[in-house]
């Protein structure tokens, strides 16, 4: 049960920081020097809507399979 449950952390992280590194658009070295990053309060529309709430819930995911794994391990 243990191993099943490392198993679905690294597979949970690994798509959780994919899903993170395809939200970071527009976010460069530009923005160093006073460039405009399209702002933090833009609205999500269509696929970007979708990759939000698929970031949230695999965070939400990761954080639950941590959570049990260090309940089952002691």
């Amino acid at each position: 049960m243990n191993s099943f449950l490392n198993i679905a952390i690294m597979i949970t992280s690994v798509a959780l920081v994919a899903s993170i590194l395809l939200q970071s658009k527009g976010i460069g070295l530009g923005s160093l020097a006073g460039g405009d990053s399209g702002g933090v309060y833009t609205k999500r529309r269509g696929v970007e809507k979708v990759l939000f709430f698929v970031t949230i819930g695999l965070a939400v995911l990761f954080v639950v399979l941590a959570l049990v794994s260090v309940l089952i391990s002691g």
